[in-house]
């Protein structure tokens, strides 16, 4: 089983690469989040439910619809992969919503068109919940260019079904709020199901000419989510990710409890899956000029806002650091911030901030304290130098962890990490 409890204080919610590090408990198969106090929006008014029931596992009729999710039992967090037209980073999935189904595969929809609100990043805006707008804008995507109408969309035919969000489940509510809870929960649980990364530690990348299988789609997934997930496909294209939690008590600060799907099947042929990269192949090439096309140079210094980490070595560039920290073959790389502070730079991913670690290179939610780099031009640089050391070059999907140092001679190659801007 595993579990996730929603924090108590959601304004400041994230996009992965700047989300703050949690207090967290692994034991086993289950994930414990600890609640805890981030800066922004307080959500003592949401309800409080002293030994809630689990959704869809109720014997007796609950009465208290603050505390249980009802009829809309089964939560499910779904993910977009939109190519063509290509929509957020190239090394993530997008947010398509969060839905509360009933427990047999069925649904409510727009429950409550007084509740159906066409100023959603108005409404986040006057809440003072500016990072999560910040991360709705790059994760959560219309393909047609038109965020807020998804965001609109989304509220007004899923979230106003939400029972635990009923105005009147507030203790003080203060007008909209339960739309920055329902916002916030859904980019919470993204978050927690990172799916191109999960997909690329089983071996699955984009690919213009490499094709899957459903089990091998499925296992990379239901092994981390912890239960089997629904897999939509579109002519044979994986295109949808559904992840179907169950909840112990309210949205706002209950525990979600990933559960199996409660109805439609996956919609991906057994065989033959094409997950096809983000990128412009598919659209026709410029044709060409007799003049030479200036290609602009990326403005700003290096090492500051959005970009990915390339790694050079024996005079050739192979591969690039991923999301932990670790080296890796491949053209998909993970996307850093890069903040500026006096001395250097501190930089982060979609684990968590990034730091020396015991002499390695690490990025994860266990690191509290980011180291502060140095660069030199494009290169990163630590305490001086711009040579990093692993023990070998990456090949196919072995991820390779990289030292800053080489004082016991243990690592034999070395290498340097170059900045691209995004």
């Amino acid at each position: 089983m595993v579990v996730i409890q929603m924090p108590d204080f959601w304004s400041n919610l994230v996009d992965p690469s700047r989300l703050p590090p949690v207090n967290s408990l692994l034991r086993g198969s289950q994930i414990l989040l600890g609640a805890q106090s981030y800066f922004g929006l307080d959500a003592g008014s949401a309800p409080s439910c002293p030994n809630p029931q689990l959704s869809c596992h109720n014997t007796t009729v609950v009465e208290n619809l603050c505390c249980f999710n009802y009829p809309g039992g089964q939560m499910l967090q779904t993910q977009f992969w939109d190519t063509n037209p290509p929509t957020g980073p190239d090394d993530a999935w997008t947010i398509h919503g969060l839905w509360p189904d009933r427990c047999d595969g069925s649904y409510e929809a727009n429950c409550d068109d007084k509740r159906a609100y066409h100023n959603i990043r108005e409404i986040l805006e006057s809440f003072g919940a500016t990072d999560l707008l910040s991360n709705m804008t790059m994760y959560w995507k219309d393909y047609k260019g038109n965020d807020e109408s998804l965001w609109m969309h989304e509220w007004s035919k899923h979230g106003t079904c939400v029972s635990t969000l009923d105005p009147d489940c507030y203790t003080s509510y203060r007008s909209k709020e339960e739309v920055v809870d329902y916002f916030a929960a859904a980019v919470s649980l993204y978050s927690q199901r990172p799916s191109y990364e999960w997909l690329m530690d089983a071996g699955i990348e984009p690919s213009t000419t490499k094709t899957y299988t459903r089990d091998q789609i499925q296992n990379a997934l239901s092994s981390r989510h912890g239960r089997p997930v629904t897999l939509g496909c579109k002519a044979g294209k994986l295109d949808e990710i559904w992840y179907h939690f169950e909840v112990r008590g309210s949205v706002q600060t209950g525990v979600f409890e990933a559960a199996d799907p409660d109805g439609g099947k996956s919609t991906c042929p057994y065989s033959g899956i094409r997950y096809p990269p983000k990128a412009k192949a598919g659209r026709p090439a410029p044709r060409p000029t007799h003049t030479r096309t200036h290609v602009p140079e990326p403005t700003g210094p290096a090492f500051s806002g959005r970009g990915h980490l390339n790694v050079h070595t024996g005079g050739k560039s192979k591969g690039c650091i991923i999301s932990g920290g670790v080296w890796y073959d491949t053209k998909s790389c993970a996307t850093f911030r890069a903040t500026q502070h006096d001395g250097g730079f501190s930089l982060e991913s979609s684990r968590g901030k990034c730091a020396v670690v015991d002499g390695a290179f690490e990025c994860s939610s266990d690191v509290s304290d980011a180291t502060v780099f140095e660069s030199k031009g494009e290169s990163l640089g630590y305490q001086g130098q711009t040579t990093f050391y692993a023990d070998e070059v990456p090949y196919r999907f072995n991820k390779i962890d990289v030292y800053v140092d080489n004082k016991s001679q243990k690592h034999g190659t070395e290498l340097e990490i170059e900045w691209q801007a995004a």
